[in-house]
């Protein structure tokens, strides 16, 4: 077993205080965002090795998953994550122009997709995937303004995904103007201070709207479901479908990427074109991931993906000899929450408290969790792992 340093990245919708207090330090009123662990090019985990602190890869190869805290103090941007045979396109694209790899306009960090999964540490609330065309019409009849006439008009005449996607690409390509989203906001107040909502959807545009007014992006809001994950909470968003995180701090469990097409609400660099591109799926929809339990004290979720899974353990005091650490071969784990030891066969101990994390190798064999506590860990899945998802919509 080997502790990690990880690097953390401070981006401008992080929070200041959330990271900072699950890894016991004091917060420095920078807006800390993620936490990385893993083997990725850009912010490779290190752990010591003879007394010398060395890259995570040299000594567990290149990891296929990578795992990171993240913290939404404000919404992301939205987003959509390309699937394997675009991001490879991309890249090698992007290497062909001479792109530098750390360029704020590099689009293709690597040439893997990115599918993710987010396990709510505190109640985290996204959006993801469209609507059903029914309830976007709801949603947009109520609001009386020239722009949103026009797109239900619009809307009616191609519905479905493809016309969700038309109405998408015109907002990107061709924005409205600063102060007809102004009405669209005005007009969702007015909503809200009459008790009057669909689904969530003017509530939201009004909370994203005091972080980035005027913003085209506010309107593709009211296309996307709102969904809130309580602690514990677990869902999996694949590549293709559109996203924008908005509040809380969970674990993200991913391939090891740093892919995103950005399209707004943000103020880095945005690829509309790209974005519509990587739109792939029907109606996409959010899947919570119904966990399968282990024993007593584990429950794994496990999307329907080869790359990563994760399992998250509680162990109590009162149980002398713990609990196994689930998963095989390569694992990162990380506690987050209480006072636990890892225990090895060979009688190798190694505490943790919350925001410690450790990579646990195949050659540490058999590993138990004893303590006070909880571990989350991940891991890639043979064939075997339990896991099954189910549609929210």
């Amino acid at each position: 077993m080997h502790r990690l340093q990880n690097a953390s990245r401070a981006y401008d919708w992080g929070s200041s205080s959330d990271i900072p207090h699950f890894l016991g330090a004091s917060p420095d009123g920078r807006p800390f965002a993620e936490v990385w662990m893993g083997t990725h090019e850009l912010s490779p985990s290190e752990v010591e090795v003879e007394g010398v602190s060395t890259p995570l890869g040299e000594v567990a190869g290149q990891l296929p998953f990578m795992m990171k805290i993240l913290a939404a103090g404000r919404p992301l941007s939205l987003q959509v994550h390309p699937n394997a045979q675009l991001a490879r396109i991309g890249f090698e694209a992007e290497n062909e122009r001479g792109v530098p790899l750390d360029a704020a306009h590099r689009t293709y960090k690597d040439p893997r997709h990115k599918p993710e999964m987010a396990y709510a540490l505190t109640t985290f609330d996204t959006l993801v995937g469209f609507r059903p065309t029914a309830e976007i019409l709801r949603v947009l009849d109520a609001i009386d303004t020239g722009l949103t006439q026009r797109l239900a008009e619009e809307l009616r005449s191609k519905p479905g995904f493809d016309g969700i996607v038309r109405i998408v690409e015109q907002l990107l390509t061709e924005p409205p103007a600063a102060a007809e989203v102004a009405e669209i906001v005005e007009q969702c107040h007015r909503l809200v201070d009459q008790h009057v909502d669909v689904k969530r959807a003017y509530v939201t545009l009004i909370e994203v709207a005091e972080h980035f007014p005027g913003d085209p992006g506010l309107v593709i809001t009211l296309l996307l479901n709102r969904v809130t994950l309580q602690p514990g909470e677990a869902a999996f968003l694949g590549a293709g479908i559109i996203h924008a995180h908005l509040h809380g701090m969970c674990i993200e469990v991913m391939t090891s990427s740093d892919n995103v097409l950005r399209a707004g609400l943000t103020s880095k660099h945005v690829d509309p074109d790209g974005l519509v591109t990587c739109l792939e799926r029907g109606m996409s929809r959010l899947a919570r991931i119904t966990p399968e339990v282990v024993g007593t004290e584990t429950e794994v979720f496990a999307p329907d993906v080869d790359e990563f899974a994760l399992a998250v353990t509680q162990v109590a005091a009162s149980d002398a000899n713990g609990t196994p650490l689930y998963g095989g071969g390569r694992r990162i784990v990380l506690c987050t929450g209480g006072h636990v030891e890892l225990v090895t066969a060979t009688g190798g101990r190694t505490a943790l408290v919350r925001g410690d994390s450790v990579y646990v190798d195949a050659g540490d064999g058999a590993v138990r969790v004893v303590g006070t506590g909880e571990v989350a860990v991940a891991f890639t899945p043979d064939e075997e792992t339990p896991g099954r998802l189910i549609d929210l919509v």
